[in-house]
């Protein structure tokens, strides 16, 4: 059976069961920013202000097929925008950034990080989610895909580095082509991203420069693996089962890396949401240290969305629903993880619904985007009351804790779950 891309649509964006994981304490939190559409990264300026991207919906241009083939195609438009958030205002202070979208504005690519250097500059990450071949052929022109560095003052950005075409060309991994730029951090003078798309975490110097992937990721290798019911609708009806369909008791599926951060041991932390079926508790997080090999850190969630350190060194990870997301429950968590692999859910359900991405203020707050794959309903969330005591871990638990104390658009998947026992791979 012919193997292909699972849309990147449902990662613009599609946690866990966690055994013995429980919240210590209830966390609180405000709506600082509303009405967002298709909200993505965020980030803090050394100004203070807090600063938001929007995908956008797409628009009435040029269309490029979904990554698996199958669906509405994904049409572009330019209502990309970045949020600015001051003193309880919202404005659009950057605004014609490239946006691709489903028909209804959902599934949308673009605007999806943005992040500050030492001298306040800031850089923004656009998405794309499909095949690069098509971008240029079909749209023309566009920025989806890439790095740039915009000037807020004159509503003007340039590139800085493209990422899909880095795909196009090198195909780290030596899968399907595509590319679907996720989140990116600045260390010194290098930006290093994850392409979800492309199943890598890649490093450009600010000026463009040295360009390369420093790692592909690993496909997983799911055991019994639960598909959604036959006839469950879908974007992609080749992801669901037909009915009678044997499935296979092993199945290959994407990594799909969905943020970066680096760690106080001067390592990147890479998050995984993972392909379809979004296996729940089959997310992790990997540690990719000087050599450039991935191993796993910690393990045990459900589609990631994003990871952050607070300055004394906790990791937080963000989960975009707490099951699989065929099933239809956006309820979204925050949990903090100690560097001895302590955890405790700060924030689960309770209005935290499909989180795309998180940051942590100088006020010691936990920041979030939510509902960020619903245009037009999107939030900034400030999260209090978060100095919870820790819980023990779960059997699943943080894997490699001694990192600390020495020192999840896709590319391929199969057009239905594999049959007659087969194993699927790449």
């Amino acid at each position: 059976m012919k193997l292909k891309q699972l849309t990147i649509t449902i990662l613009t964006f599609c946690v866990a069961s966690f055994s013995g994981i429980k919240a210590a304490s209830a966390a609180s939190f405000s709506v600082i920013a509303d009405g967002l559409y298709n909200a993505g990264g965020l980030s803090f300026s050394p100004d203070g202000n807090l600063y938001v991207t929007e995908a956008g919906i797409g628009g009435s241009g040029g269309c490029v097929p979904p990554a698996s083939g199958q669906g509405d195609s994904l049409c572009y438009g330019t209502s990309g925008a970045v949020t600015k958030i001051e003193n309880g205002k919202t404005e659009r202070i950057l605004t014609g950034l490239p946006s691709l979208a489903l028909p209804d504005g959902t599934g949308a690519a673009g605007p999806r990080d943005i992040k500050f250097d030492a001298q306040g500059k800031p850089y923004v990450l656009i998405g794309y989610g499909a095949n690069p071949a098509f971008r240029d052929r079909n749209l023309g022109n566009t920025d989806l895909g890439k790095i740039i560095a915009p000037d807020f003052n004159t509503n003007s950005w340039k590139s800085v580095a493209d990422l899909a075409n880095y795909e196009l060309a090198n195909n780290p991994d030596g899968g399907d082509v595509g590319s679907n730029p996720l989140g990116f951090v600045i260390d010194g003078n290098k930006l290093v991203a994850v392409d979800a798309g492309a199943n890598n975490l890649l490093s450009v110097k600010t000026d463009g420069k040295n360009l390369q992937a420093i790692v592909a990721f690993p496909q997983d290798i799911l055991t019994n693996p639960v598909f959604p019911p036959s006839g469950t609708p879908s974007n992609e009806p080749a992801q669901v089962p037909s009915q009678g369909e044997v499935v296979q008791s092993q199945f290959a599926t994407q990594p799909v890396p969905s943020s970066v951060t680096k760690g106080p041991d001067g390592a990147y932390y890479v998050s995984q949401f993972t392909g379809f079926p979004f296996p729940e508790g089959g997310a992790k997080i990997y540690r990719v240290g000087a050599d450039g090999k991935p191993t796993v850190y910690a393990d045990g969630f459900t589609q990631l969305t994003d990871l952050e350190f607070d300055t004394e060194g906790n990791l937080y990870a963000l989960q975009y629903a707490n099951q699989s997301a065929w099933k239809g429950d956006f309820d979204g968590s925050v949990i903090k993880m100690a560097a001895d692999g302590t955890r405790t859910t700060l924030m689960s359900g309770n209005g935290l619904e499909s989180p795309s991405a998180m940051t942590i203020g100088a006020d010691g707050a936990v920041y979030v985007t939510n509902r960020g794959d619903r245009p037009g309903l999107g939030q900034v969330l400030r999260i209090e009351n978060i100095k919870s005591v820790p819980e023990p871990s779960s059997a699943l638990g943080v894997l490699a804790i001694a990192a600390f104390g020495v020192g999840c658009l896709h590319k391929r998947r199969a057009t239905k779950p594999p049959i007659n026992g087969a194993v699927a791979l790449k």
